[in-house]
C-alpha cells in the first residue's frame, strides 16, 4: 500500500468526523454516494503527469492531489460542498475559473479559501498567514471573473460551493508553481525529510503533518543561543525572537494546540521526539533579523508504538516523550 494511499484514507477518515460537525459549510447528508477520493498510485501520477491536461468530474466532497481541469456538475440540489488541494511543499497552488455557471442570486456560491478550514480552524492559522482571515475567501459572487486565477500562500488550498439547479457547475484548472521558500505545509505523507528556511523575514512558519510521527531534528541554525526544554508554562523559548517549537494537537489550527517543546540553540542533532498526536506540527517563529534553518526527519508511529509508551511522556495531552 503506497503512502499517499494511506494518507487519503487517514485524510477522508479526519475529513469525515471534522466535516459531519460543521453545519455551516460542509455538511455531509450526501456524501455517502461518492467514492470520496481519487487513489493514485504514485507511477499512475507519473503517466498522467506526461498526458496533461489531465481531466475528471469533480465530487461534492473531493481532495486533489493532481494538476488538471475539474469539473462539477449539479445532478440535483448539493447545498454543502468542498474541495481540498493539495500540493508538494515547495509549491504554490493556483485555481483558475474555465467556466462557472452558477445561481448567485438563488443560493449558489463559489469560494475559494487560501489554506484548509475544517471546523472552524484554520491551516495556516491567523497568526501564521500574512492575509488577514477577511481576506482569504474569494468569492465568485462578488468578483466574479475579474479575479480569474487565485494563487494559495502555501501548497493547499480549498473550495466551498453550493448548487441548487441539477446541470449548473462549474469547470477549474488546477496548476501548481515552484516555491522558494516554502512556510506553510501540510505535508502529502507521513514520512519525510524537509529543511524549513526563512531568510531575514518576521513571519511564522509551520509545518503540519498529520499523523503519530516520530519527529528528529538533525540541524538547527538560530540567530543566538540559549537553551532547550519542555514547554512546562507560557514561559520558555517564547521570550526570545527566533525558536522552534513542536506542536501537537487533534485538530488542524496550529495556534490551538498543546506545545510540547522549545527549540532556542544552534545545534547539530539528532534531537528526536515521539508525538502521539493525530496531528503534529513544526513551527519556527522568526525576528527577521537572521537566517534560520531547521532540518528534520519524520515518520509514522506504528501501533505498538502508540500502545506502549516509555520515556518521558505528557500523558494528560497526548503521547509525547524525548
Amino acid at each position: 500500500m503506497s503512502p499517499n494511499f494511506k494518507l487519503q484514507c487517514h485524510f477522508i477518515l479526519i475529513f469525515l468526523v471534522a466535516l459531519r460537525g460543521e453545519s455551516r459549510y460542509l455538511e455531509l447528508r450526501e456524501a455517502a454516494d461518492y467514492d470520496p477520493f481519487p487513489l493514485f498510485s504514485a507511477n499512475l501520477k507519473r503517466e498522467l503527469a506526461a498526458e496533461q491536461p489531465y481531466r475528471r468530474a469533480l465530487r461534492c466532497l473531493d481532495m486533489l492531489s493532481l494538476q488538471g481541469q475539474f469539473t462539477f456538475t449539479a445532478d440535483r440540489p448539493q447545498l454543502h460542498c468542498a474541495a481540498f488541494f493539495i500540493g508538494q511543499p515547495e509549491e504554490f497552488i493556483t485555481i483558475h475559473y474555465d467556466l462557472v455557471s452558477i445561481d448567485c442570486e438563488g443560493g449558489d456560491f463559489l469560494k475559494v479559501f487560501d489554506g484548509w478550514i475544517l471546523k472552524g480552524e484554520k491551516f495556516p492559522s491567523s497568526q501564521d498567514h500574512p492575509l488577514p482571515t477577511t481576506e482569504r475567501y474569494i468569492d465568485f459572487c462578488e468578483s466574479g471573473l475579474s479575479r480569474r486565477s487565485i494563487r494559495s500562500s502555501q501548497n493547499v488550498a480549498m473550495i466551498f460551493f453550493r448548487v441548487h439547479e441539477p446541470g449548473n457547475g462549474f469547470t477549474l484548472t488546477i496548476k501548481t508553481d515552484p516555491n522558494l521558500f516554502p512556510c506553510n505545509v501540510i505535508s502529502q505523507t507521513p514520512n519525510g525529510k524537509f529543511t524549513l528556511v526563512v531568510p531575514h523575514q518576521h513571519r511564522n512558519c509551520s509545518f503540519s503533518i498529520i499523523y503519530p510521527v516520530v519527529i528528529k531534528i538533525s540541524d538547527l541554525t538560530l540567530g543566538h543561543l540559549n537553551g532547550l526544554q519542555l514547554k512546562k508554562s507560557s514561559a520558555g523559548c517564547g521570550g526570545i525572537g527566533d525558536f522552534v517549537e513542536l506542536l501537537g494537537g487533534t485538530g488542524l489550527d496550529p495556534s490551538k494546540m498543546m506545545p510540547l517543546a522549545d527549540l532556542c540553540y544552534p545545534f547539530q542533532g539528532p534531537a528526536q521526539m515521539k508525538i502521539g498526536c493525530d496531528n503534529t506540527v513544526v513551527r519556527m517563529v522568526s525576528s527577521g533579523k537572521h537566517i534560520n534553518r531547521v532540518t528534520f526527519e519524520y515518520r509514522q508511529l506504528e501501533p505498538y508504538e502508540l500502545e506502549n509508551p516509555n520515556g518521558n511522556s505528557i500523558q494528560e495531552f497526548c503521547l509525547s516523550s524525548f
